[in-house]
C-alpha cells in the first residue's frame, strides 16, 4: 500500500522528479482575460510568460478546491496507506485551507496535511525529500519528522527582473516601484513566515548574481554536501551564468533545475531568479 506523496503546483517540481518518484500534482488555476488554465497543465511556463508579455492585464490565481482534494484523497486512499499533502506556504494561498476542508469530509487518520511555510521549489525540497524516504521504506512518522526539520531550514533567496508585477500584486506601492525603476533597483527577496519579504538590494544586473552568492555563504552551512534547487522565470541566459557562478563559488553536490511556474510568476513576473539550500 505504502504512502502516496501530494503536493500543489505552488511547488515548481520538475515534470521529471514528478514522474520519477510517482508525486501528485494538484494545480491552481491561472485566470487570464477570463479564461481559466491549469497550472502546468493547460498552460506550459513558456506559454505562460509570453502571454503574461503580451497582455496588458495581470493574471489572477485561484486556489486548488476541496472538491479536488476529495478527489485526490478519495482516489489514493483506495491504494495507499497513508497520504500526505505538502502545501504551498499557508499564507500565501487559501489552497492550505481547502486541503483542511477536505481532510474533514473524510473520517480517516491517514490522511496528513502539512503546511511548508514555503514557496516554488522551497516547497518542492520539502516535496522531494518526503518522496525519496517514501521510496525508501520509511514510515510517516519519520517523514512528517523530517519535513518539520526541514522547515524551518529550507531558504529562498531571488530576485525579480522589474518591480512591475510585485506592485500590481499588491506586493509593495506605485510609489515604492516607480522609485526602485528609475534608479534601476534590484531586490533581492527570501520567504519569511510563509512570505516574501526584502533581505538587501543592489543597483543595476550585474551586480545581482554576486550579491546574492554573497548572502548564500552567509546564511548557508555545508553547502559543498546539499543538493540545492535553482529556479527562474523564463530567463536561461541568466540562468546559465547564475548555475556556473554557483558551481564555481559554492561546490554544492548537485544542483536542481526548475521552472518557477505560472502560480508564483504571475507576483514574480518573467525574468525571475532563485536559489533553494538549506540553512
Amino acid at each position: 500500500m505504502g504512502i502516496k506523496i501530494v503536493t500543489d503546483s505552488l511547488s515548481d517540481l520538475p515534470k521529471k522528479l514528478v514522474k520519477e518518484f510517482d508525486i501528485e500534482v494538484l494545480p491552481l488555476t491561472v485566470i487570464f482575460e477570463d479564461k481559466e488554465y491549469r497550472d502546468g497543465i493547460d498552460l506550459t511556463s513558456e506559454e505562460f510568460y509570453r502571454k503574461l508579455r503580451e497582455g496588458s492585464s495581470i493574471p489572477k490565481t485561484s486556489q486548488v478546491t476541496p472538491a479536488k482534494f476529495k478527489e485526490a484523497f478519495d482516489k489514493y486512499l483506495k491504494t495507499h496507506e497513508h497520504i500526505i499533502y505538502i502545501s504551498g506556504s499557508s499564507r500565501a494561498t487559501g489552497t492550505y485551507q481547502s486541503s483542511i476542508i477536505a481532510k474533514d469530509l473524510f473520517e480517516n487518520d491517514n490522511i496528513h496535511i502539512f503546511d511548508s511555510m514555503a514557496l516554488s521549489f522551497g516547497c518542492g525540497i520539502m516535496v522531494l525529500k518526503a518522496a525519496q524516504m517514501a521510496k525508501e521504506g520509511k514510515n510517516v512518522q519519520e517523514i512528517l519528522l523530517e519535513l518539520e526539520n526541514m522547515k524551518n531550514r529550507v531558504d529562498h533567496i531571488f530576485t525579480v527582473d522589474t518591480l512591475e508585477y510585485l506592485q500590481k500584486g499588491g506586493r509593495i506601492s506605485s510609489t515604492k516601484a516607480a522609485i526602485g525603476t528609475i534608479l534601476n533597483i534590484k531586490p533581492i527577496l527570501t520567504v519569511e513566515e510563509g512570505l516574501v519579504s526584502q533581505l538587501d538590494q543592489v543597483r543595476g544586473k550585474k551586480k545581482v548574481i554576486s550579491k546574492m552568492i554573497e548572502i548564500v555563504k552567509k546564511r548557508s552551512t555545508n553547502i559543498q554536501s546539499q543538493t540545492i534547487g535553482i529556479s527562474h522565470a523564463d530567463n536561461e541566459e541568466l540562468l546559465d551564468e547564475f548555475k556556473r557562478v554557483i558551481k564555481e563559488e559554492l561546490k554544492p553536490k548537485d544542483i536542481i533545475v526548475s521552472n518557477i511556474g505560472s502560480a508564483i510568476g504571475t507576483h514574480a513576473g518573467p525574468g525571475t531568479i532563485a536559489i533553494f539550500y538549506m540553512k
